[in-house]
């Protein structure tokens, strides 16, 4: 079990991803510790691309630190449907607030497109952390073998207006 960290002292940024940061996020994704054992095959070969990157409403948690900003999470927001199709956070600044402050960026971000709510479908390992930023449980996506070989919790963030 992950041991949880102080908050980051140091500034965070959230910004658009951009093509440069593709790399980066495909590593952040492929090295998640909560996709490990059971879970690794989920993410084994996944690719977070230029194309994928300039199609989706993607943004980053930059942290500030000797190295000029070092990526520490990310989020895409699909609209349509409303989907929060990825949300990573480096493994190292779990526990830090970086997933809280990347899910009250995405909500903002749905708000000004007039969304109400947004659905994610997550696996496991992250379900307490869905029910800790406020979203609610809304049902199971069913296992699809080969592709996805687990059941998966359904949960949605509502979006109220400003």
């Amino acid at each position: 079990m992950r041991t949880r960290t102080s908050p980051l002292r140091r500034p965070i940024t959230i910004r658009r991803a951009v093509a440069g940061d593709a790399k980066r996020l495909t590593r952040l994704v492929r090295g998640s510790a909560a996709y490990e054992g059971e879970y690794a095959s989920a993410v084994a070969g996944y690719r977070v691309g230029p194309d994928y990157l300039e199609a989706h409403r993607a943004f980053v948690a930059v942290g500030a630190d000797e190295q000029g900003g070092r990526v520490l999470g990310f989020y895409s927001l699909v609209l349509d449907p409303p989907e929060l199709d990825l949300l990573f956070v480096d493994d190292e600044a779990q526990g830090r607030g970086v997933g809280r402050l990347l899910v009250a960026h995405m909500q903002s971000e749905a708000r000004a497109a007039g969304l109400d709510r947004v659905m994610v479908v997550s696996h496991r390992p992250a379900e307490g952390f869905y029910h800790r930023v406020g979203a609610v449980r809304t049902g199971t996506v069913l296992a699809n073998p080969p592709a996805v070989p687990w059941d998966r919790p359904e949960f949605e963030f509502r979006i109220p207006p400003e």
